[in-house]
C-alpha cells in the first residue's frame, strides 16, 4: 500500500489539473495542494511547474512519478503473492499487442501452461497505448509490444524483429507490378486504429518519406485485424501490417505482397515493464523463459 499523498501525486500527474484531481479523488483542491506540498517539502524539490497556463512535471517530478508507478505495481503484486496460498500458484498477468497476441503467443502459451501447470495465467491483448496504460496502472506485470514508447519510463529488452509489408488481393493491379508511394494514394487504405503499434509504425514510415495520412484519398480504420484482411482479400483496398499477421494468406495466395519501391521495413517487438520495479528479477526471468521457448 502506498502513501495516500503519493496516490494524489499520481492522479495529478495523469490529469495535470488540481481541480480535476480533487474531483477524481473526492477531496478538496486545497487538500491536493497540501499533499503535493508535503511531498515537495519531504524531498526538498519542486515536482511541478507551469509553462504558461499548462501544468508540467519537473525533472524531479518525472523521477518520482516513475518510481511511484513501480512502487504501486509492486504493492499490487505483493498483495497477490501474500494472498496466494502456494508459491507455484503466483499469478502471471501480461499483455501483448495484436500481432504477437494472435499470431505468435498461442504456441508460447501452450508451452508455458505445460511447463507451469499450477500457475494462473492471464494474457491481455490490446494496442500499444492501452498496454502501456495498464503497465502504468499496475494492471499487468509486463508486455510484449510493438511501436514507440518512452524508454525513460520503462525497462525494455529486444524480443524479436518482424518484417512490415504492404499487401493486396491477387486480383488487384498492384499484385503484378513494382509501384511507388505516389501510386498508392488513390487506393483505399485499410488500417488499424490510432494508438495501435501497427498504425504508429506506418505513420512513422510515412513521415520518413515526407508523407502524411492526408495524402490518401480514401481511408478505412478498423480495430480488428481479421476484418482488415477479409476486406483486402475481397479487393476492397490495400493494407500495411506485419508479415507474421498474413503468413497463412501469403502462403495460400489469397494475399500478395506489394512490391513497393524503397520499402524494406523491419520493426522490433520489445519485452517491457516498469522501471524501478521491485520485481525486476522476476520479470527478467520471464523474459529469458519466453526467449528460450520461441
Amino acid at each position: 500500500m502506498i502513501d495516500f499523498r503519493l496516490k494524489t501525486f499520481l492522479t495529478l500527474c495523469k490529469v495535470l489539473n488540481y481541480t480535476k484531481t480533487a474531483e477524481i479523488l473526492h477531496i478538496t483542491q486545497p487538500a491536493v495542494s497540501q499533499h503535493i506540498k508535503y511531498l515537495e517539502d519531504n524531498y526538498n524539490v519542486k515536482l511541478f511547474h507551469y509553462a504558461g497556463k499548462s501544468l508540467e512535471l519537473t525533472e524531479a517530478g518525472k523521477i518520482l512519478y516513475n518510481f511511484t508507478l513501480a512502487m504501486q505495481a509492486s504493492s499490487d503484486r505483493l498483495r497477490l503473492m501474500l494472498t496466494t496460498p502456494k508459491i507455484n500458484n503466483y499469478p502471471i498477468t501480461f499483455g501483448s499487442t495484436l500481432t504477437i497476441g494472435e499470431y505468435t503467443m498461442s504456441n508460447l502459451l501452450i508451452k508455458l501452461i505445460s511447463d507451469f501447470p499450477h500457475i494462473n495465467v492471464t494474457m491481455e491483448v490490446g494496442n500499444t497505448k492501452i498496454l502501456l496504460e495498464k503497465l502504468r496502472d499496475g494492471k499487468i506485470d509486463f508486455a510484449i509490444l510493438e511501436g514507440h514508447f518512452d524508454k525513460s519510463e520503462y525497462n525494455s529488452m529486444f524480443f524479436s524483429t518482424e518484417p512490415f509489408i504492404g499487401v493486396c488481393s491477387p486480383n488487384h493491379p498492384f499484385a503484378s507490378k513494382n509501384i511507388s508511394f505516389q501510386d498508392i494514394f488513390e487506393e483505399r487504405l485499410i488500417l488499424r486504429e490510432k494508438g495501435s503499434g501497427t498504425r504508429d509504425i506506418f505513420e512513422q514510415i510515412l513521415y520518413e518519406h515526407n508523407i502524411t495520412m492526408k495524402n490518401f484519398k480514401k481511408i478505412t480504420q478498423i480495430g480488428n485485424m481479421s476484418m482488415i484482411k477479409e476486406l483486402v482479400i475481397e479487393n476492397l483496398g490495400i493494407t500495411f501490417l506485419y508479415k507474421e499477421a498474413v503468413k497463412r494468406e501469403l502462403s495460400d495466395g489469397s494475399l500478395i505482397k506489394i512490391d513497393l519501391k524503397d520499402f524494406d521495413v523491419e520493426r522490433e517487438f520489445n519485452f517491457v515493464f516498469l522501471k524501478d520495479s521491485l520485481h525486476h528479477k522476476e520479470y527478467l526471468d520471464w523474459f529469458n523463459y519466453f526467449i528460450s521457448i520461441r
